[in-house]
């Protein structure tokens, strides 16, 4: 199936992703300030983290959009933030 086809996640499944994905970016800011806290803001593991706790920002950010493209007419804008 071809992304133009495909059928596009609904209300509920929206709401569960947006849940598990706010889990995930807090529980990545977490750890993000506890490896920083430990080896310093100028290690690798740090900026590691740093990035990987920006791609999850990213994602929730891309998410979000794309729910308010999937539900027009909802009050999407709380699923992912």
């Amino acid at each position: 199936m071809r992304p133009e086809e495909s059928i596009p996640l609904t209300l509920e499944e929206h709401r569960e992703l947006g849940a598990e994905l706010r889990k995930v970016r807090a529980r990545m800011r977490e750890l993000c300030d506890l490896v920083t806290a430990v080896y310093g803001p100028n290690t690798q593991a740090a900026f590691s983290f740093s990035k990987a706790a920006g791609a999850v920002e990213r994602l929730c950010s891309d998410m979000q959009a794309q729910a308010e493209r999937d539900l027009p007419g909802y009050q999407a804008d709380e699923f992912y933030t």
